[in-house]
């Protein structure tokens, strides 16, 4: 099982973008029908309309600013997010939250001794874990976080195995 977040930012925004010109129509046809003067005048956008050429300016400017839009929609329909359930091996399809694994594999590397912080950050296939420590001489943390977050992942079992990677960030030795 991987699920993949879902598109609704861009699909709101075009959804309220076409609401906004559809009620902007509707409510200068009913003032047309009622015999008031319309928010939009048809004659004016018409007359405005006729008289711009292919080779102005606006066109073009329209059209291109249009064509990045609709580029920009047609790529966050196609490529796919960031997966918000990882799968995991077992006899059953069944997956783990993306921000539950981050954060078990952070506590993971946080509760490692002489660590004084943790971030992870998930990549595709890779695992980076950077750890502040307040040690002067930090030799073999970055190993025990790695036997510490390759256990964690071992104990999640992930149907693909991702690697770890570490980076120790410790004071300035001032010697």
């Amino acid at each position: 099982m991987k699920r993949r977040p879902r598109r609704s930012t861009p699909a709101l925004v075009i959804a309220l973008v076409l609401l906004a010109v559809c009620v902007l129509v509707a409510v200068s046809a009913v003032q047309l029908i009622l015999g008031e003067r319309p928010w939009v005048s048809y004659d004016t956008v018409a007359a405005t309309l006729h008289q711009l050429r292919w080779t102005d300016v606006l066109p073009a400017v329209a059209g291109g600013v249009l064509a990045v839009v609709g580029l920009v929609l047609l790529l966050a329909a196609v490529l796919p997010g960031a997966a918000t359930v990882l799968p995991v091996d077992g006899l059953f399809d069944s997956g783990v939250a993306r921000g539950s694994y981050r954060s078990t594999l952070q506590a993971a590397a946080a509760g490692v001794d002489g660590v004084s912080g943790a971030r992870v950050k998930l990549r595709s296939r890779r695992v980076k874990v950077r750890v502040n420590t307040t040690r002067t001489r930090p030799d073999g943390l970055g190993d025990a976080v790695r036997a510490a977050v390759t256990g964690r992942l071992d104990r999640i079992a992930p149907a693909t195995r991702p690697t770890v990677a570490v980076r120790v960030r410790a004071p300035r030795r001032t010697s």
